[in-house]
């Protein structure tokens, strides 16, 4: 659901997905998902005139419900905005009733504003199959809540959640994102998030004791002597002799480095116009991106810019977004550059939503046999079928 340009669904697919359909409304992006995966599969108009009731053989939904609702640089408007597609998310999962859920949206759904909300989100996928036919949504927040704290009801999901921060997952990029994973209560799953496998200390030792980073790109370190004193002597007086045990974190250099200059070629094409001015800055190279974006009104520039050591700014190529987003260098954007890093800024990166995929999946695989959602529903199930739509030192 809300497949947009296909990160989750590719990260989906790496892991062992066999996709059955993609549901998005936005032209471009399908033209994207038409171009990287089955076309036939694309279904292309509003998820809410979608009939999921023809697809109750899948075994997984995933997809990221539109993030401006609740985007903190957006107009926040949570439940009260159109926008808001976590009751067609819910819907989906009423009918078909998936042994788990993976759905994907922005930290700012955390907010003490949306706190109830996200509880009431919460609370419909963990009960589903209850309906009420109360039409304020917050009559049916207080009855779920009620029936969730009297036990009256056992969830039909077991729900976890997680704001996690995808530079300490590998992906050169300091974006967050809040995971939610549902797992059908007949499959009896304990799972817990994958733990971080990179660290922003274990970039900086690289950087200021044992200058690796350095020598693997053969460039000089560029930072002034006083910064590469401070951080030696705070690094050593915390870590001593031995380096964090975590990666370090990658960095946009890490991720272009052989990617050279823009040409006039392909996704990796310069674009002019780059400037900098108050709070319209670039990712500097030496450090993960900034998070891309997608803005209201286009594409917000700043974070769609890289900031060179000795100062200068340009635009991120197709191609370098498509890196600091982890998608294969074959991938396929459609569309113009801003429509291009639209997509791009509302994707999840696909190294991310592989090792998540793969986790979830792992512990799925000694329950593969389990065949029927529970109320003794005797629909066939197919393997993992997916709808899916400066340093901070």
């Amino acid at each position: 659901m809300f497949s947009g340009a296909g990160g989750l669904a590719k990260g989906l697919e790496m892991a062992g997905a066999n996709h059955c359909a993609f549901v998005e409304w936005n032209t471009d992006a399908c033209n994207t998902l038409r171009m990287n995966f089955n076309p036939r599969l694309v279904h292309e108009g509003d998820v809410r005139n979608f009939n999921f009731a023809d697809f109750t053989h899948i075994d997984v939904i995933a997809g990221g419900p539109p993030c401006q609702p609740f985007s903190l640089g957006g107009k926040a408007h949570g439940n009260e905005d159109k926008r808001d597609m976590f009751p067609a998310a819910i819907s989906a999962i009423r009918t078909i009733l998936p042994k788990v859920f993976i759905f994907e949206n922005v930290k700012g759904l955390l907010r003490a504003s949306f706190s109830e909300y996200f509880d009431f989100i919460l609370l419909q996928l963990a009960y589903p199959h209850i309906e009420m036919a109360s039409e304020n949504w917050r009559d049916k927040y207080h009855l779920l809540k009620a029936l969730s704290l009297n036990k009256t009801e056992e969830p039909y999901y077991r729900i976890s959640f997680k704001l996690v921060n995808a530079a300490d997952y590998g992906i050169p990029q300091l974006r967050e994102r809040v995971i939610i994973v549902g797992f059908r209560k007949d499959m009896d799953i304990e799972w817990s998030f994958p733990q971080p496998t990179h660290s922003k200390d274990a970039l900086l030792w690289d950087m200021f004791v044992s200058e690796e980073y350095w020598c693997r790109h053969r460039v000089r370190n560029h930072y002034p002597a006083n910064t590469v004193q401070s951080y030696f002597a705070l690094l050593k007086g915390k870590y001593g002799l031995f380096a964090p045990h975590l990666r370090p974190w990658r960095t946009v250099r890490d991720a272009i480095h052989d990617l050279g200059e823009p040409d006039n070629k392909g996704d990796h094409m310069f674009r002019k116009g780059a400037r900098e001015y108050p709070g319209h800055t670039g990712s500097l190279l030496d450090e993960p991106s900034k998070t891309l974006k997608a803005g209201s009104h286009g594409v917000p520039g700043g974070e769609n810019m890289i900031k060179f050591p000795d100062g200068h700014v340009r635009y991120y190529s197709i191609a370098e977004a498509k890196r600091i987003q982890t998608f294969p260098d074959e991938y396929q954007i459609s569309g113009s550059w801003s429509e291009a890093m639209r997509q791009l800024g509302n994707a999840v990166p696909v190294d991310l939503a592989a090792l998540l995929a793969k986790s979830i999946f792992t512990a799925m695989a000694p329950n593969q046999q389990q065949q029927a959602p529970i109320k003794n529903d005797t629909r066939p199930v197919l393997n993992f079928g997916t709808v899916t739509a400066p340093m901070p030192m």
